[in-house]
């Protein structure tokens, strides 16, 4: 059995093999026909769109949410107009985008607000109003969280 160190191969050593061309050289073209496509849409809907493929005259794109998805199909044939200006698109016919949406996206961080000094006078005054002992303690406890 090999040692992990001698597992890993590099890219170096793998730069030489005609697969590893083929790919880089695929997805060199994939890149370009992404920038075409993308640069065809209209503004505000190439951030979140993405450009799938394209196979016998139908371009495939993918967009983040089912609105922009909507809004790329109602522009379809404005869109595939632009695209058909680039020799590698000339033969779009068909236009079909899917939703995908991103697969993790960064959740707001909660920020608690400081209690202003008008609804800490507020909540001092409803307590005093209050008959419930454990109801008016709460109450003055929410009311000394003022901001300073």
């Amino acid at each position: 059995m090999k040692r992990k160190s001698e597992q890993k191969v590099s890219l170096d050593r793998l730069g030489g093999t005609p697969v590893l061309r083929e790919l880089m050289a695929k997805a060199e073209l994939h890149r370009q026909a992404e920038y075409q496509v993308l640069a065809a849409l209209p503004k505000g809907l190439a951030s979140g769109t993405r450009f799938v493929s394209l196979k016998e005259g139908e371009l495939v794109l993918s967009a983040e949410s089912a609105g922009k998805a909507s809004q790329i199909r109602f522009r379809q044939h404005e869109i595939m107009e632009k695209v058909r200006e680039h020799e590698a698109f000339q033969f779009v016919w068909k236009l079909k985008v899917k939703v995908s949406p991103p697969r993790f996206q960064e959740k707001p961080t909660f920020r608690k607000e400081p209690l202003s000094k008008e609804n800490a006078r507020l909540l001092k005054e409803e307590a005093g109003h209050t008959k419930d002992k454990k109801l008016r303690e709460v109450l003055e406890k929410l009311a000394s969280h003022v901001r300073t």
